[in-house]
This record gives C-alpha cells, structure tokens and sequence, in this order.
C-alpha cells in the first residue's frame, strides 16, 4: 500500500479524534453551567399581615389598569402622550425570577406593575415599559425590576434582579453603554415605590436616604446605575396624599400623589429634572393626570370587540 494512501486517512482519523475531544469539552462545560447552583435570594424580614380589605381587592381574579394623560419632558420640549399602570397579583419563583405556571409552597406572592409610556418626539415615536414584581408581605425588596425603550434610533433593556446584592445587566444600541452586568450592594429602589404606596404607605422609606432612581430616568439622561443620595417625605391633605422623592445630585424631584385610604389609587405624578443635553438642557417637569381606572381581566379580552375597552381608557 502506497504512503500517499494512508496519510489520508490518518489524517481524518487525527481530525475525527480531534473533535470527539472538543466536543466532549463543550459538554462538559454546558453540564457544568446547567448544575451551577441557583443564587441565594435575599434573606426576608418578617411578612406583614395582608388586611381583608387588601385580599378582596387584589385577588378577585382581575387587574387594575389606569390610564393617565402625559406630558413628557424630552429634548428639551414637553411632549403630548399617554401612560398605564397594570397591577395585578401573581404567584412568582424566586429563584428563577418568572412568574411560576403552576401553585407551589416556594411561590412568593407579588403585587406586579407593569408602567408603559407612549409619545412622540417629532417624527418618530417613543414606547417605554417598566416592570417590577413586589412581594405583597412588603418584607424583602422588589425581587425584579425590567425596563424596555423602543424608538426609532433602536431599542435598550436593562433588568435588575434581587440576589445576594442587586445583579444589573443592560443591553443597550450606544457604544459607551453597550452590554452591561455587575452587581452593587441593596438600597431602595425608586421602582419598588410605585407598589409600596399600593400595599401601605406607611412603609415608604422616610428622611435622608439612598435610592436607586428609576431605570428609565437612569437610562434616558444617561446617568450611571447607583444609588444616590434622596430627601423623601409624605404629606396630606385628608383626601389625597402626596410622596416627594428629591435628589439633590441629580437635580431631580418626583411627586406621588395618591388617595389616603385604601387602595391608595395613583391620581398623578409630577417629575421635575433637567431635559435636554449640553448648554440647551433646562429644567422641565413631566406630569400625569389619571383619566381612568377599570378593573378587569384583561388578559382574556383579546378580540377586536373589545377595542372599545380602550376608548373608555382614553387610550
């Protein structure tokens, strides 16, 4: 038998071998990132009872969905739109930090907001959603916390998960910012707020404190993730209640005005920060009025006859 013959087939015998190996490596490390054990969550503090009023409320099998009349600060002009908060009450996995498809003892109880915004800047639109689950005992902080920005320059997520420390990861269309992770140690979070007041406002973190702003605040002034110095306070008026959030650093103030008693509605919010970029940014205040309120299951009217759900929304 001529050399020319075997050298051949050694060589794919070589090669054959070769990849055996390699791909025996790879399995090898996808086993070994799928036994990686889960992170540990933070440790909670003892629940708070729910009240009658909140179980009749909040787990009748429906949500709340309000809508509100926008004016958005952004570039510098105030910009016509509108806004809608979803709450509702979900079963939610605190290790994988989903919502669980099925009842089980591990489940922790969230009060859930999902917070959208839709306004156009010019020619193109602009549609923003934030999420965040809250456990309803009101004894840990927000377990998750997402935002999403869509808009014709492109799109950006950003997600914060609650483990040992705050994990943050983003994704972002802009070179400076790019693909995000690192974690950073526990501090209020300006998201996590929004459900506090609907749970009970006595809770809501009072005096000089530190909280992370919320991601979307964070992300359209470009401002880095961190918790940051705030003055926070509650006032009244018997009917309607007023939570005042300042960051000095920042420039900024957001006001929560909500109903004093249960379900503590959210009736308006004003947020007053700097709009624009270099020399030609100025102080402006976005703001939002309710327009309506409808508890529902919206989840089920899905047809085109219930399109005028949406109008009675004002949406």
């Amino acid at each position: 038998m001529k050399f020319s013959h075997i050298i051949p087939k050694i060589a794919r015998l070589i090669i054959a071998i070769a990849l055996f190996v390699s791909c025996q490596e790879k399995n090898s490390v996808a086993e070994e990132t799928l036994q990686k054990p889960e992170l540990e969550m933070e440790k909670p503090l003892p629940r708070n009872p729910l009240t009658e009023d909140f179980k009749k409320y909040w787990y009748a099998g429906n949500a709340e969905i309000t809508s509100y009349r926008l004016e958005q600060a952004r570039y510098g002009e105030l910009r016509d739109g509108t806004a809608a908060m979803i709450y509702v009450t979900e079963p939610f996995l605190p290790n994988k930090q989903v919502k669980a498809d099925r009842a089980s003892a591990d489940n922790i109880s969230v009060l859930k907001l999902n917070a959208t915004k839709k306004f156009l800047t010019g020619i193109y639109p602009y549609s923003i959603m934030n999420s965040t689950f809250y456990p309803v005992h009101d004894n840990l902080h927000a377990l998750k916390t997402s935002l999403s920005v869509q808009e014709w320059c492109g799109h950006v997520y950003a997600q914060l998960n609650n483990r040992d420390q705050f994990e943050f990861t983003s994704h972002s269309y802009f070179e400076s910012e790019a693909d995000q992770a690192f974690s950073m140690e526990k501090a209020n979070l300006e998201n996590e707020i929004w459900i506090k007041i609907r749970i009970n406002p006595n809770n809501l973190p009072l005096g000089d404190i530190s909280m992370v702003p919320s991601l979307e605040y964070l992300r359209l002034v470009h401002k880095k993730v961190k918790a940051y110095s705030a003055m926070a306070n509650i006032s009244s008026n018997h009917e309607t209640s007023t939570y005042t959030i300042h960051y000095p650093e920042l420039e900024r103030t957001l006001k929560i005005d909500f109903t004093s008693d249960f379900p503590y509605a959210i009736e308006s919010w004003t947020e007053e920060f700097k709009s624009g970029f270099g020399p030609n940014a100025k102080v402006m205040t976005t703001s939002a009025t309710k327009i309506k309120t409808l508890k529902t299951a919206y989840w089920g009217q899905n047809s085109n006859n219930d399109l005028i759900l949406r109008d009675s929304l004002g949406l």
